[in-house]
């Protein structure tokens, strides 16, 4: 069944009003989607972008690494995640994103030992779906296929959006095999800012567990930006433990309201393809400990001698000497590193007065191996002063 043009239009004019903001990427076939999206009037209000990572230098590189299988379903869903990462850093903020993913296998002008097919999956806020289907080989040439793998594109993204659409398996004969599959639908960074969850664990490619091993070094912060220093700080941190790091980011604080879920998101938005993030409820470091006992917290010299400030523990020396004792007692341990205070001043763990029977706990970063004098805070007020 192909819908009638006007229908067609109708159907695209849903998608343009829908609200969200989505990014494609298409490999192997299909790109006619885009055309078809833009033909009809107002797919600025839609796209973000759209990309055509055709050559296989250049889907690795969209990816951050090469997949084992251009045309698969878990290539697709890749490409979904990464395309809702993009969107999410570039719409702008409080926008619903979504990432769609294409890969074909058609017509070439070499023949084709495997089967003609596509796969095509969608990330958005409710979780992740793909579908795939094979086609008869013969009974289209390259046009057709072509034309059959776009509008299939058009409809799963009205699915993505919240637009009411037919099944892509509609375009379809009956012998040809066609499936779908959702991979996920709970909301888990939702249940988290809600405090129905502790800690959520978001893999490098955007899978989100709940029950993941607890990382061995922890690396804690807003990351509101990441930057080079954050960078090369958990480089330096992985070389000295041999062990991976993983960044933390808690959406509870001690003095800041709680982090909202679109600013959680797109804070992580930073770290796709890169590395693993925990999010968390743990403000403070007795409770970090609680959730990851036995880790290296990797913080700045800044951070530490807040460990030992008495306003962190409500003025109450007590509260501080029993929550280092409990620090000390889940097996946790520090790497200080070398930092520039407010006041231009560096400091390093020797500039803190930690008393002598939790010197143990603290190990510092040499000045050698790790310095670099930027913040967060800095690179915030020249995006502030530039714009």
């Amino acid at each position: 069944m192909t819908p009638s043009d006007a229908v067609w239009q109708q159907l695209i004019s849903g998608l343009h009003a829908s609200g969200r903001k989505a990014a494609l990427a298409i490999t192997g076939g299909g790109s006619g989607a885009i055309g078809e999206l833009l033909r009809v009037p107002g797919g600025s209000r839609l796209l973000v972008e759209a990309q055509v990572p055709y050559d296989e230098q250049a889907l690795a590189t969209f990816l951050g690494f090469a997949p084992a299988q251009a045309c698969s379903a878990d290539t697709a869903i890749a490409m979904a995640r990464t395309a809702r990462a993009r969107a999410a850093r570039l719409a702008a903020p409080g926008s619903d994103p979504v990432g769609l993913g294409a890969t074909a296998a058609l017509i070439s002008d070499r023949p084709r030992r495997g089967e003609h097919r596509f796969h095509i999956a969608f990330a958005n806020a409710a979780g992740i779906a793909h579908c795939s289907c094979v086609l008869a080989k013969g009974r289209r040439d390259r046009a057709g296929e072509e034309d059959l793998v776009s509008r299939a594109i058009i409809l799963w993204l009205a699915r993505a959006c919240g637009v009411a659409a037919p099944s892509p398996q509609s375009l379809f004969a009956a012998d040809e095999p066609y499936a779908e599959a959702v991979i996920g639908t709970a909301d888990a960074l939702d249940q988290l800012v809600a405090g129905e969850l502790n800690r959520v664990t978001i893999e490098p490619d955007g899978q989100i567990l709940l029950s993941a091993p607890p990382p061995v070094v922890l690396f804690p912060g807003s990351f509101n930006p990441l930057h080079a220093g954050h960078v090369l700080l958990a480089r330096v941190a992985q070389e000295l433990r041999q062990q991976p790091v993983a960044f933390e980011i808690s959406v509870a604080n001690v003095d800041k309201p709680p982090l909202e879920s679109a600013t959680v998101r797109r804070r992580l938005t930073q770290f796709a393809w890169k590395a693993p993030v925990e999010l968390t409820r743990a403000p403070t470091f007795v409770e970090k400990a609680r959730l990851f006992p036995g880790a290296t917290f990797v913080v700045g010299a800044d951070t530490a001698e807040r460990l030992f400030g008495a306003r962190y523990y409500g003025c109450d020396e007590a509260r501080m000497h029993l929550a280092l004792e409990e620090i000390a007692g889940s097996g946790a341990s520090f790497l200080v590193a070398v930092r520039l205070d407010a006041t231009g001043r560096v400091r390093t763990l020797g500039d803190i007065p930690v008393p002598r029977r939790y010197a143990d706990l603290f190990i510092e970063i040499p000045a050698h191996r790790f310095r670099l004098d930027i913040s967060s805070s800095e690179i915030r007020a020249r995006l502030i002063g530039n714009s």
